[in-house]
């Protein structure tokens, strides 16, 4: 037993000493920057569509995933996705890295913790998405069906199943107003190489940054809404994806014009992550 134990803790130390060389090197720190460029595309695409359905400029609102869609309609669009695609990859690379090794010092404290888990839902929802690029950029996409409610109907259909939901969508809704004090206390988790910039950038920087981290925030917390309410009313019908939950900010008593605004931030986060794309300082090692 002991000696399995030392193989087991040897094989982690291996693991982990494979990954520190890893991203010690600089083509992992490029892929890192080329998974920022990718997702500020994904936004950027995905908040100026939404705000030119918003102010009556033709289309729907859409989300990330409905972004890889008309991307793909698009020349190139092939090519664009498998581009999208690989570059998430390095995002979810990134995440991984920062949830698991700690090169940040989060801590083990229970909020160090809280965001190192962040950074792991962030890999996992990242890497759902990437492989939805990669798959219509195959050719063997499947636009059929609402995911978030057919994963909901499939958890109702555990033990505790509801329960389940509803802690998910309560734990949704913490992250989305955790997004929201962030754009409030300008508390970025991008690490930015502020004295590369001009005193232009870093006031747009900064600026976009509190919009699209409110933006974010705000959608984030609708979805969470939505899943206490399938919760309680168990009903999968009731859960909606970032897109629903965008056009859910259309009926009374808000409007169109909360669509818009809601829209055009996500679009500015999009900017924003190109800019992080640009001046961030990757952490990978302690």
């Amino acid at each position: 037993m002991a000696q399995r134990d030392m193989s087991t803790r040897d094989v982690k130390r291996q693991v982990a000493q494979s990954a520190q060389r890893a991203t010690a090197h600089p083509w992992f720190k490029d892929f890192a920057r080329f998974g920022y460029a990718a997702k500020g595309v994904v936004y950027l695409v995905a908040g100026a569509l939404s705000a030119r359905a918003a102010f009556g400029l033709g289309g729907a609102t859409t989300d990330r995933r409905g972004a890889l869609f008309a991307i793909l309609s698009e020349p190139f669009g092939h090519l664009m996705l498998v581009l999208i695609g690989t570059g998430l990859i390095g995002y979810v690379l990134l995440r991984l890295i920062q949830g698991f090794m700690d090169p940040e010092h989060k801590g083990s404290d229970a909020k160090g913790i809280a965001q190192r888990i962040g950074y792991l839902i962030s890999a996992l929802v990242y890497a759902g998405l990437a492989w939805t690029a990669l798959r219509l950029a195959s050719g063997s996409g499947d636009t059929s069906g609402n995911q978030a409610q057919s994963w909901a109907a499939r958890l109702f259909a555990m033990p505790l199943g509801r329960w389940l939901v509803g802690i998910a969508g309560l734990i949704v809704i913490g992250g989305g107003l955790y997004e929201l004090y962030k754009a409030y206390s300008v508390d970025f988790s991008e690490h930015f190489r502020w004295n590369e910039m001009n005193g232009t950038e870093r006031t747009w920087v900064v600026r976009l940054g509190r919009l699209g981290l409110a933006a974010r925030g705000v959608v984030q917390g609708l979805i969470g809404l939505f899943l206490v309410q399938a919760a309680l009313l168990f009903d999968p019908r009731k859960v909606q994806g970032p897109g629903g939950a965008i056009q859910s900010l259309g009926q009374p008593p808000f409007g169109l014009w909360t669509v818009g605004v809601v829209a055009v931030g996500l679009a500015a986060y999009g900017i924003y992550m190109l800019a992080a794309a640009r001046y961030s300082r990757i952490v990978t090692r302690g």
